[in-house]
């Protein structure tokens, strides 16, 4: 997990932007002993941040300059010597996230966090236990929950911000991913610090809408014998007024077995595809195409377990 705070991540963010994208790539193949694949320069810097275990760590890098780090100073308005050492630039950068955190938090009270805010999903109402559970019930449920929390993470769109992080996944979730525009990619996240800043950065950087069709075509729900919950659920990508394209999610929960009646997730399987490569005719209220006995099958025991 990274050991930055969020005003230095956001910091380092700006800061890494001032670097070409070949140098991008070769500080995320350093950091990550080229363990991460990145598709794009979002994913290399998300990589970046969550594998940098100090501001120090990552700044001492002898791909970060001297001359990017005083530059970025110099854009936040910090006044500095131009023949500055590169370690008394570092510390320079550190008082200033550290000056701007407690100016943030001083106009801005921190809000009272409820355990609504940062618990995981939790499925409505009291569990009976003599009755067989509703999973679709409970799949149309956790959709509203999940669309509703990643979608507040969208700047543009004006809605109330909800708690968003990796209190909502199991440690070592998985997320693949799978996004066809011009070309198809396929790209698979573990972990979930990462996981969680991968679908963060749909909403935050590059500002989606995810409108899921929970009707009786566009959700599905199965159950495995082990206690899995696979939720499958399809809908169209939004970008302010233009709608980019249909989308096809599974999710894995597994019931969380220290808190009642509450679920995290255990996998994610994204699949996006822009409007220009759907096939001629293809319905933009997308149904998802699995059965729900294909949804038990494709995920089976070795999911929960993590094997292969």
């Amino acid at each position: 997990m990274s050991g930055l705070s969020a005003a230095e991540r956001e910091g380092c963010r700006n800061l890494l932007g001032l670097l070409e994208n070949d140098e991008i790539v070769a500080l995320c193949d350093t950091i990550t002993n080229r363990l991460v694949q990145p598709q794009n320069r979002q994913d290399a810097i998300h990589a970046i941040l969550v594998y940098s275990q100090s501001v120090e760590e990552l700044l001492r890098r002898r791909k970060v300059h001297r001359s990017i780090i005083f530059k970025y100073l110099a854009s936040q308005g910090v006044v500095i010597p131009p023949a500055t050492e590169k370690h008394n630039l570092i510390q320079h950068a550190k008082d200033y996230w550290k000056k701007q955190l407690h100016l943030k938090l001083k106009e801005t009270p921190e809000p009272v966090k409820t355990s609504e805010d940062i618990r995981p999903f939790q499925q409505e109402g009291k569990e009976d236990k003599t009755e067989k559970v509703d999973f679709h019930r409970l799949g149309e449920e956790f959709c509203h929950w999940f669309f509703e929390l990643l979608n507040s993470q969208n700047p543009f769109l004006g809605l109330p911000q909800h708690e968003w992080g990796p209190q909502h996944f199991w440690h070592d979730v998985k997320l693949r991913f799978h996004y066809r525009t011009s070309e198809q990619n396929v790209i698979d996240y573990q972990g979930a610090e990462i996981v969680s800043l991968r679908l963060l950065s749909l909403m935050k950087e590059e500002h989606l809408f995810l409108s899921p069709n929970l009707d009786s075509h566009g959700l599905k729900c199965a159950a495995s014998p082990h206690g899995l919950v696979m939720v499958g659920v399809a809908g169209t990508v939004h970008r302010g007024n233009s709608c980019l394209g249909i989308f096809e999610q599974i999710f894995g929960l597994i019931r969380c077995p220290f808190v009642e009646n509450t679920w995290k997730i255990k996998f994610i399987n994204l699949r996006i595809i822009g409007e220009a490569s759907l096939a001629p005719g293809t319905s933009m209220k997308p149904a998802i195409k699995f059965e729900p006995s294909d949804l038990e099958a494709f995920y089976n025991i070795s999911a929960v377990c993590g094997t292969n």
